[in-house]
């Protein structure tokens, strides 16, 4: 392979904090790519020295510098980092690259707006379950952005759970519903837990109790494709122990809590997105 061949073939991570780590991760582990054919920076250059130690990537001195012969420029930098480091690289981006952001509340028009040419970008919204490869990752295309752009985004963010695309008009939904949703369910296995301490047993059998059931229920869902309904009238028996707890759980709100829940997170997500980038958006 000729070396214009190799370099053109590199993944470059702006910002591989704690998120970019995971996916250089799951990448290698899933055999993906190689170490050598990716390329990192971060905010100090201690980081990039113990990214490229432990994994074996190799560190850039700059944004610019690693994003310059990168097919795929992976950007998690935070949304309020998103801009400078756009003002940085977008000009010499070019449209035989591929931009995906994982930087939330940043419009893939916001991105574009910061390219000198039509650079293909897509958008990404994962949840921190990626960290430990149970992610949920929603991917939205940009205007130049095609199917097999896309397909490249699968193959990341893949390797760290599942994934799927949406209309970006639904991304503030999305971080609503899967990037707010863990803590929601945590606090539903704190308080599964909970009962079970109330009832007597130890904390830690209950918390594994909980947190296994959780993770069950949610495989049940996505490996049968039934509708939760279904699943829930399958363990709910006549006069069984289940209904009473239902109806508990009815009596007490969850099910109007969570939704509120949601569209209350959804709300603010569009709301982050006018604070911060306003001016961009009108």
């Amino acid at each position: 392979m000729s070396a214009r061949r190799k370099a053109a073939s590199r993944l470059a991570v702006i910002g591989a904090g704690q998120l970019g780590e995971t996916l250089i991760r799951g990448l290698l582990d899933s055999g993906e790519r190689k170490p050598d054919s990716i390329v990192v920076t971060a905010a100090h250059s201690e980081r990039v020295k113990d990214l490229e130690k432990r994994l074996g990537v190799r560190g850039a001195k700059s944004n610019r510098e690693a994003a310059r012969d990168a097919e795929v420029v992976l950007l998690c930098v935070k949304p309020q980092q998103a801009l400078p480091v756009m003002q940085e690289i977008g000009p010499s981006l070019r449209p035989d690259q591929l931009l995906i952001s994982a930087a939330s509340s940043v419009s893939t028009s916001i991105l574009e707006r910061h390219l000198a040419k039509e650079v293909p970008v897509v958008r990404a919204m994962p949840n921190t379950p990626v960290l430990v490869r149970r992610g949920m990752t929603a991917l939205a295309r940009g205007r130049h952005a095609t199917p097999a752009h896309l397909d490249r985004a699968r193959a990341i963010f893949g390797a760290t759970g599942r994934t799927l695309e949406v209309d970006e008009r639904h991304l503030d939904a999305v971080t609503g519903l899967s990037a707010s949703g863990p803590a929601f369910i945590y606090i539903v296995i704190e308080s599964l837990a909970d009962g079970g301490v109330k009832m007597g047993l130890p904390r830690q059998v209950a918390l594994e109790l909980a947190a296994q059931t959780v993770l069950g229920a949610g495989a049940m869902v996505l490996e049968t494709g039934e509708h939760p309904a279904l699943l829930k009238d399958a363990v709910t028996t006549p006069s069984g122990t289940t209904i009473d707890g239902i109806l508990e759980l009815e009596d007490g709100g969850l099910r109007v809590a969570l939704i509120k829940a949601v569209v209350r997170a959804t709300r603010r997500a569009g709301e982050r997105a006018h604070q911060r980038f306003g001016d961009w958006v009108k």
